[in-house]
C-alpha cells in the first residue's frame, strides 16, 4: 500500500512521505488563493472546485478556510460554512446536502497516539524525521446545523437534521433529528414536530 492508501484506510502512515507533501501544498496554496479574492469573484467558486474533491451546486464557504488535502473532502449542494473553516481530512470528510456550519467550526479527522514514546518524531533509515499518525473519517448528514466554535473529531458521524449547539466537541455519533451540546458532546433531546416555526408565531 501507499502511504496515501493507509491514511485514507485509518492505518498508521508517514505523513512527510513525498505524495502526500506535494498534496497537503497544494491544498494550502489554493487555501492562500482563495482567501486573497473578493466575495463576489467569480475564481473563487473555480479555485474551490480544485481544491475540493466533489463540491455541490450552491454551496458556499466563507474565506478563510483551511484544507489539509481538500481532495479527500465532498461536501453535497445547497451547503453553507462561514468564516474560519478548518478541515484537516486526512481520512475521508463527507458533508451532505443543505448542511449550516457556524464560524470557527473545525473537523479533525487525524488520531495521534496516547503515549509520547510513540507519539513523538523519529528519524528513519534514510535520515529524514517523521511521525506515527492514522485518521478516522467524519460524515455530516444531510440537513445538519454545525453551531459556531464546534469541533467534530475523527470516527464521528452526526445524523441527518441534527443540531449541534455551540462551543461543543463532538467526539462519538449523535443520532438523528438530535439537538446535542457541550464538552464532550451528549444529546439532550430529539427535535420534533413542537420545534417547528409554525408553533413559533411569536418570533414574526
Amino acid at each position: 500500500m501507499t502511504e496515501k492508501e493507509k491514511m485514507l484506510a485509518g492505518k498508521i502512515y508517514d505523513p512527510s512521505d513525498r505524495e502526500l507533501e506535494g498534496l497537503r501544498v497544494r491544498a494550502h496554496d489554493l487555501c492562500r488563493e482563495i482567501l486573497a479574492l473578493s466575495e463576489t469573484d467569480k475564481r473563487k467558486e473555480k479555485l474551490l472546485k480544485e481544491l475540493i474533491g466533489s463540491l455541490g451546486e450552491n454551496t458556499v464557504l466563507l474565506a478563510p478556510v483551511q484544507f489539509d488535502y481538500g481532495c479527500f473532502t465532498t461536501i453535497g449542494s445547497r451547503s453553507f460554512a462561514n468564516f474560519n473553516f478548518t478541515c484537516v481530512d486526512c481520512c475521508p470528510v463527507t458533508i451532505g446536502d443543505d448542511v449550516f456550519i457556524g464560524p470557527n467550526v473545525s473537523l479533525l479527522t487525524p488520531i495521534h497516539p496516547l503515549r509520547w514514546q510513540d507519539r513523538n518524531l523519529y528519524q528513519k533509515p534514510d535520515g529524514g524525521w517523521t511521525d506515527k499518525e492514522y485518521a478516522k473519517p467524519i460524515t455530516i448528514e444531510n440537513n445538519c446545523w454545525i453551531a459556531g466554535n464546534v469541533t467534530v473529531c475523527g470516527g464521528v458521524t452526526i445524523g441527518s437534521g441534527s443540531v449541534i449547539g455551540a462551543g461543543s466537541v463532538v467526539t462519538r455519533d449523535i443520532p438523528p433529528n438530535s439537538l446535542a451540546v457541550g464538552v464532550p458532546c451528549r444529546v439532550i433531546r430529539e427535535i420534533t414536530e413542537d420545534d417547528s416555526l409554525a408553533d413559533n408565531s411569536e418570533l414574526f
